[in-house]
């Protein structure tokens, strides 16, 4: 007796290993169907707007293993919490799109770049297929705004990378919101479709950046050796020129909240950080332990909230007038 359950226990364990191989993947990896109105958090949201907006989750599955396999009412329910924080960067100026997805959960990130891979195939193959059918069913030659943080941000990413080597599909593109995940030079150099903001109003570009206190030599999203390129949300300035918190229009903090002016200022690090001035570490905990102390990453739009949604607006109207301009015929 004591024999078969020693054989249970085994099988039960293989049985475990086997659930986080890639290869006994294959049963989960069919991507959602994104005909379904439960798969989507945001449909169609704001149908007056002038351009769309695809937006993308962050992590929010504190729980499994590797994936959201159960997209349940709760997690659901997470999803929309998170999405209600970044929505009102966005809301004004955009139709939102946002879809639900098998997303890595925090558990994933634990595990090494190269283990993690086949989970993050999982969560960027719903994304692609919420993306491709949005594209085929409701874009209509719109401009687009790609816009994520963190998870979602390394989502956005992923679809430049993908989709919009496509001329057409370039021509449509507002701005891609990278927030929170690095942006390499290298990534630039093999994909030429992905161009730095460099500037407050320039368009088709990615605005990216990752907040730490200036204390650290590397995290899980800029890794020490690496050099990011970013962007200051303050001054719109790509090199360390500081910016001072006058230049900070409003922190939004929690969903409804008043904005607080000049909470922070900011300036690039040598690593292409965003190491935020003029507040106290203590204040503003990692919250998640595979951050350490002195990253600021979930704040990151939070700093400067109201300072991202003034820019949308500013990069979407700078993308309207040139279509305008393309649209007029030529003076005689």
């Amino acid at each position: 007796m004591k024999k078969l359950s020693l054989l249970s226990a085994l099988l039960c364990a293989a049985a475990l290993l086997l659930s986080l191989c890639p290869a006994s993947l294959a049963a989960e990896t069919e991507a959602l169907d994104y005909a379904l109105p439960e798969n989507w958090a945001y449909y169609d949201l704001g149908e007056d707007k002038p351009v769309d907006v695809f937006l993308i989750c962050p992590t929010v599955d504190t729980r499994s293993p590797t994936n959201t396999f159960d997209l349940n009412e709760k997690i659901k329910g997470r999803f929309v919490g998170a999405l209600d924080g970044e929505k009102g960067i966005y809301e004004e100026t955009g139709r939102l799109f946002s879809p639900y997805y098998r997303q890595m959960s925090i558990n994933a990130y634990r595990l090494s770049e190269e283990e993690r891979a086949p989970f993050r195939e999982i969560a960027y193959s719903d994304i692609s297929a919420a993306f491709r059918w949005y594209l085929e069913n409701e874009n209509d030659g719109r401009g687009i705004i790609l816009a994520g943080f963190s998870q979602g941000a390394d989502m956005c990413l992923q679809l430049m990378k993908d989709y919009f080597s496509d001329e057409q599909l370039l021509e449509q593109l507002v701005s891609v919101y990278a927030i929170g995940w690095q942006l390499s030079q290298e990534m630039t150099e093999q994909y030429p479709q992905i161009v730095p903001a460099r500037s407050e109003t320039d368009t088709g570009v990615v605005i990216s950046y990752d907040c730490e206190d200036g204390s650290l030599t590397g995290t899980i999203i800029n890794p020490a050796g690496e050099v990011a390129l970013s962007i200051n949300p303050l001054n719109w300035k790509t090199d360390s020129t500081p910016a001072d918190k006058a230049l900070n229009r409003g922190a939004v903090m929690s969903v409804g909240a008043n904005p607080i002016p000049e909470l922070c200022g900011a300036y690039i690090g040598t690593r292409g950080e965003l190491v935020v001035t003029d507040i106290d570490a203590a204040d503003y905990p990692p919250l998640l332990d595979i951050f350490p102390a002195g990253s600021y990453h979930v704040y990151d739009n939070l700093f400067f909230f109201t300072n991202l949604k003034d820019n949308v607006a500013k990069r979407t109207a700078e993308w309207m007038a040139a279509q305008l301009d393309e649209e007029l015929p030529a003076a005689a």
